[in-house]
């Protein structure tokens, strides 16, 4: 837990204070946006070429999983960083307290590994973003990609250095935008629909499409980055009511990506014919890039900068949550440092890390994702449903339906990586 956390933490405890759960309030709506935001990143704009390409009904049945894959999983997570028998546990706590010091750290490691190169990502891609609405857009030079990238990526850390109530608010300036976008956007679309080929595919083929679509819309909605440090602030708030009040805020979160998420995705796949999905994803650019680039549409090719812009940045400071926290509670686990002096240090590796990727510029996306995607599946869909056979916290939700599907899904997501990677 970072330091801005644990204080938030501690003077909602030491008031004794805790908001009663029978009402949505401000607190709510403000990690709802947040989650929204850690799960919207640049994925969204390559998501209608990866799921869209497999066919219409394969898209239909994913459509439909959706939800109950987002937010059966996140609860689960959830449920299992509320376990821990200290109040105050952040995520690298309760793994050691149920697995074990060796397995808990070993897991704790692998946590922080699956997210910090979504942010190195992320440092390049706001980066070429900026650069390129600069160029294209406003007719500026390239600016020092040096200062470009220093000034973007010290930017959004400090957002997060100024504490929850500042990270809240960033992220509320931020969603609000994106989501009205977003909505516009599909809306806009609607005229240029086509109707999609409605053949039902072979029973083989149509298979495999369903099975290696599972790791695109986990990790499309993921916002597994956050939860721990959300679910510790629900706990600090609300006291013993944090648990139905952090699964009402995941259920809502689940809902409004559902809904805003997937009307963009079926308005970018009723515009484009297999043919241009397929040069989409062979040119690989984003799917209003290629809008923009088919159409010679301004209205595109201005938002849709904008668009990746505040969908990068969000993601960042929600995954940067996450990065942050995870990086603390190992060293802290390792070394004799304080909290405070760790959480420092893991700052500035981050900073530098991040900057001097965003210089380079390399082509390290596929990479990344193979690196990151196996692990994020194990952790979010796996572990938490492993735990709910070891702990005896969780007992009570063995051998649930819900527990069986996301153990399975899980399952499925890490075979279908694995099989990807190799072919």
């Amino acid at each position: 837990m970072t330091p801005s956390q644990d204080a938030t933490l501690s003077n909602a405890s030491s008031t004794g204070e805790h908001t009663p759960t029978s009402k949505w309030n401000l607190h709510d709506t403000q990690w709802t946006l947040s989650l929204f935001g850690t799960a919207v990143g640049a994925g969204i704009l390559f998501l209608p070429i990866n799921i869209g390409i497999g066919g219409f009904w394969p898209l239909i049945i994913m459509a439909c999983l959706a939800f109950p894959m987002t937010f059966l999983a996140h609860r689960g997570l959830a449920r299992f960083v509320l376990s821990s028998k200290n109040k105050d546990s952040d995520f690298t706590d309760v793994v050691e307290e149920h697995f074990g010091v060796t397995a808990g750290r070993l897991i704790s490691l692998l946590y922080f590994l699956s997210i910090f190169p979504i942010l190195l990502i992320y440092g390049v891609g706001l980066t070429n973003t900026v650069d390129s609405f600069m160029v294209n857009q406003m007719g500026l030079e390239s600016p020092s990609r040096v200062l470009l990238s220093g000034v973007l990526v010290a930017g959004m850390i400090s957002l997060m250095m100024g504490g929850e109530r500042l990270m809240l608010r960033a992220f509320a300036i931020l969603v609000y935008p994106l989501v009205g976008i977003l909505f516009c956007l599909s809306i806009y679309l609607i005229p240029s629909w086509q109707m999609p080929d409605m053949s039902f595919p072979e029973a083989g083929s149509f298979t495999k499409t369903l099975w290696l679509s599972i790791p695109i819309i986990v990790f499309s909605f993921s916002h597994a980055a956050a939860i721990s440090s959300f679910v510790n602030v629900q706990r600090g708030h609300y006291g013993n009511q944090a648990t139905n009040k952090a699964e009402a805020i995941l259920k809502r979160t689940s809902l409004l990506l559902i809904v805003f998420v997937l009307l963009f995705v079926f308005s970018c796949v009723l515009s484009l014919t297999g043919e241009q999905m397929a040069a989409a994803k062979a040119a690989n650019v984003s799917i209003l890039s290629y809008l923009a680039n088919i159409t010679s549409n301004s209205y595109i090719a201005t938002l849709g900068p904008l668009v990746a812009f505040i969908a990068i940045t969000s993601s960042f400071l929600g995954h940067f949550l996450g990065a942050r926290e995870s990086f603390t509670g190992l060293v802290t686990k390792q070394t004799s440092l304080s909290a405070k002096v760790a959480d420092k240090i893991g700052v500035l590796i981050m900073f530098f890390a991040i900057w001097f990727c965003a210089v380079k510029n390399p082509s390290i996306l596929d990479m990344m994702d193979q690196l990151s995607g196996p692990i994020i599946a194990m952790i979010l869909f796996i572990m938490p449903m492993i735990a709910v056979y070891k702990v005896p916290a969780l007992s009570k939700y063995r051998n649930r339906l819900s527990t069986l599907f996301i153990l399975a899904v899980g399952s499925l997501a890490v075979c279908a990586l694995i099989y990807s990677m190799l072919n």
